[in-house]
C-alpha cells in the first residue's frame, strides 16, 4: 500500500468527504497526492448508505471471530462485493478457516465446506452422475460446490487434478459433468485457505487457478494486545458458535449491483491497464499479470470506492487493492527467487513509478495525466 492510500477505508469511513464535499481535501501535496478540485457529482446516495450499513454489520460480525485484523476483513468484503474469490494464505493457527467460516456465517445463504485432502477426487467437489435403477437413467447428484459460499480448507493439500475441478466454477459460475452444464446460484464466492508451499504435504496451486482468485491475503500473527483479547474472549468459548447472519443473499446481490454502477473514468481505466501492463516488463518476473487481473483490479477498486462512501473511483482505491489483487499472480524468475524478492514489493514499486492520474482545476475535466 502506498503513502497515498488512506489510513482506513473500512466500511462506513467517509474520510474522503468533507464539509465542502471535496473528496480530495484530506490529501497533502506530494508525488502521488491529488490537488483539490471542485466536484459536483459526489453525493452520498441512499444506496451507498445502505451498502455501508450492511458492510459494517458484516465486518463487525467477522471481527468478533478474527480479532485485530481490520485490513484483512476489508479485503474480504471488497472481494465479496467485487464478485470475486478470496485466497487466504498463511501458516497454521492464525485464523484462516475462522475468517472464511465467519464471513460465510454472516450471510444467510447456502454454505458448504470442502476439506481438501490428497485422496479427494474432482467428483467429490463438483458432483457425480449416478445410475437410478428404477428410472433406468443417470441422475446428477450435486457436489458441495453448489452453494453461494464455498469454503475450501487447505486447498493445496489436494492434487492439482482435484484443484482444477474449481476452474470452471470460479470463472464461469457453472459446472459441466457428463456433457451437461449446471449453473451456480448468485452470489457465488470461493474462500480458500492454504498453507505456505514450503510446508509438508502441499502442492503448488496452478497458475491458472491462482489467476482466478481475485485477491490473496495473509492474516499474520496478531499483536500482543489483540492476542490477549483473543485469549480473554475465546479461550473458554468458540465465538463462531454464537455467530448469526446479519445479511442475506438477496441483499448481497443488491450490493453487488450498487458496486457495478460505481463510476470509472477513462483515465482510471487507462491507469489500471498501464499498471498491469508494467508487470509484464519487469525483469524480475517470468510471468506478469494477465488481462483477467485487470478486470479484477477494476472491480475491486469499484468495491473499495463504494466502501469508502463514494460513487466514483479515485487512484487511491486502485492503490488500496493493487497488492492483494496482483501480487499472487506474478511468477518470479529463478534469480529473483534466489534473491528473495517479493512480488508484493514489486507491485509497491510500480505504484510509485507508474504515472498517476491527477485531479485538475478544470471543471470540464476531472482527471489529467501526471507527467
Amino acid at each position: 500500500m502506498t503513502s497515498s492510500t488512506p489510513p482506513s477505508a473500512l466500511p462506513g469511513n467517509h474520510a474522503y468527504a468533507t464539509a465542502n464535499g471535496d473528496p480530495y481535501a484530506h490529501h497533502a501535496a506530494g508525488a502521488n497526492s491529488h490537488p483539490q478540485v471542485e466536484t459536483n457529482h459526489f453525493r452520498p446516495a441512499s444506496h451507498l448508505d445502505e451498502l455501508n450499513a450492511a458492510a459494517q454489520r458484516i465486518a463487525a460480525n467477522v471481527e468478533r471471530v478474527l480479532v485485530g485484523k481490520p485490513e484483512v476483513v476489508r479485503i474480504a468484503l471488497v472481494t465479496l462485493l467485487a464478485e470475486g474469490h478470496l485466497l487466504v494464505e498463511d501458516v497454521p493457527g492464525v485464523g484462516k478457516t475462522s475468517l472464511a467460516k465467519a464471513l460465510a456465517r454472516s450471510i444467510d445463504c447456502t454454505v458448504s465446506r470442502i476439506q481438501f485432502t490428497p485422496d479427494l477426487l474432482p467428483s467429490d467437489v463438483t458432483g457425480v452422475s449416478i445410475f437410478n435403477r428404477q428410472t433406468n437413467e443417470f441422475e446428477f447428484r450435486p457436489g458441495p460446490v453448489f452453494a453461494n459460499i464455498v469454503v475450501g480448507d487447505e486447498i493445496n493439500r489436494a492434487s492439482p487434478k482435484t484443484q482444477s475441478a474449481l476452474l470452471e466454477c470460479m470463472e464461469e459460475e457453472q459446472v459441466t459433468v457428463d456433457t451437461n452444464t449446471y449453473p451456480l446460484d448468485s452470489p457465488f464466492m470461493v474462500i480458500a485457505t492454504q498453507n505456505p508451499i514450503e510446508m509438508e504435504g502441499t502442492y503448488a496451486l496452478p497458475e491458472a487457478q491462482r489467476d482466478r482468485f481475485t485477491a490473496r491475503v495473509s492474516i499474520g500473527y496478531p499483536d500482543p494486545q489483540a492476542e490477549l483479547a483473543m485469549v480473554d474472549e475465546h479461550a473458554g468459548h468458540n465465538p463462531l458458535a454464537d455467530l448469526t447472519p446479519v445479511s442475506h443473499a438477496d441483499q448481497v446481490r443488491g450490493l453487488i449491483q450498487i458496486v457495478r454502477a460505481i463510476k470509472l473514468s477513462p483515465e482510471i481505466r487507462r491507469y489500471c491497464v498501464e499498471l498491469v501492463s508494467a508487470t509484464r516488463r519487469l525483469p524480475e518476473l517470468r510471468l506478469g499479470a494477465s488481462p483477467r487481473s485487470t478486470l479484477h483490479l477494476v472491480r475491486a477498486a469499484r468495491a473499495q470506492a463504494a466502501l469508502s462512501g463514494r460513487d466514483f473511483v479515485v487512484p487511491d482505491d486502485v492503490h488500496a487493492v493493487a497488492v492483494p489483487v496482483l501480487a499472487h499472480r506474478l511468477v518470479l524468475t529463478p534469480e529473483a527467487q534466489a534473491g528473495r524478492r517479493a512480488t508484493a514489493d514489486l507491485i509497491r514499486g510500480l505504484l510509485q513509478r507508474v504515472p498517476v492520474p491527477q485531479a485538475v482545476a478544470d471543471p470540464n475535466a476531472h482527471w489529467a495525466r501526471n507527467r
